[in-house]
């Protein structure tokens, strides 16, 4: 175990490592970033001060030493725009998205994983047929139709959820299932391929043979060993739910950091845009570690000190 966290950790050190190098290059070699900060009439003097009162007009390693240094110590810099530090602007968000994404994973994992059981237990009958189809429908639409739909006929037509911005749970409700709606589909067709791949062994067909119930099969047996697949999805979606915040909050004008990443960008805001996207990749990072570290909680025949995983 002590040698898989060492490895894990020092994976973790490198692509993080790798994240804040391959943002830091992309940005200053795709051009000069002052030009994205001043507007069209600034003066070739305006342009000279933004930039060293930057550090741009710095030799290029210089600045990568600089900007390694400020993440170590948390430092995201000033917005350009606000004049705060960006760290604070992050903050300030930070609880609205962590609403949203966990009112949104709610849904995905409350609703799939009941759904892809009833697909995996009941794979003929006309409810499971019924439920593939919401599933499929789930998977196909875009959130920001979802969410446009979800407004159109419960803020709109039925007048019993408000349209946006935030405020109490009747608030959070619409975006969460807009959001949380394709996640659901994945949650759910994991499930019942885990299941039934669970269901074809023989330790299942031994014990139905002998009369145990499949409900009791599924609470001792299936739902532990099936679960491995859905661990590994259910840090991936997170992830998503994140990234997927950007266009939600956009349609529910709600205040997360899916908003300011977008006020940013058309703000040119470009040290804002750079501390969310610095910040979802660490707390991507971040949830694959955990997911590897609840594997052999769940299943303790996966060794992690090398050996099967």
């Amino acid at each position: 175990m002590r040698r898989f966290l060492v490895r894990r950790v020092g994976q973790v050190i490198g692509t993080i490592f790798g994240v804040v190098t391959l943002i830091f290059f992309l940005q200053r070699l795709t051009g000069d970033p002052t030009f994205l900060l001043v507007p069209e009439t600034a003066t070739q003097a305006d342009i000279d001060a933004l930039r060293h009162s930057l550090g741009f007009d710095r030799p290029l390693f210089v600045q990568y030493l600089d900007f390694l240094g400020q993440i170590v110590r948390f430092d995201l810099g000033r917005s350009v725009i606000q004049n705060i530090p960006v760290w604070d602007i992050i903050a300030s968000r930070v609880p609205y998205t962590l609403q949203l994404a966990g009112g949104a994973f709610l849904v995905a994992f409350g609703l799939g994983i009941p759904v892809g059981i009833v697909l995996a237990l009941h794979r003929e009958h006309i409810a499971a047929r019924v439920l593939a189809g919401i599933v499929l429908s789930a998977q196909s639409m875009p959130t920001f139709w979802s969410g446009i739909l979800l407004i159109m006929i419960f803020a709109v037509t039925l007048g019993w959820l408000p349209p946006s911005s935030a405020g109490g749970i009747d608030h959070l409700i619409m975006p969460s299932f807009a959001l949380g709606l394709l996640s659901m589909a994945t949650f759910a067709r994991i499930t019942r391929t885990s299941l039934l791949d669970e269901l074809s062994k023989d330790y299942v067909r031994t014990a139905r043979s002998r009369g145990v119930p499949i409900g009791r099969l599924l609470v001792r047996h299936l739902a532990r060993n099936a679960s491995i697949p859905i661990i590994t999805v259910s840090a991936l979606e997170i992830s998503n739910l994140l990234a997927g915040a950007v266009i939600v909050e956009t349609v529910f004008a709600w205040p997360g950091l899916g908003q300011v990443t977008v006020q940013s960008i058309l703000a040119r805001d470009f040290l804002v845009v750079q501390g969310v996207v610095l910040l979802g990749a660490f707390v991507t990072v971040a949830l694959n570690l955990a997911a590897d570290l609840l594997y052999s909680a769940v299943d303790p025949r996966i060794r992690l000190d090398g050996g099967r995983r």
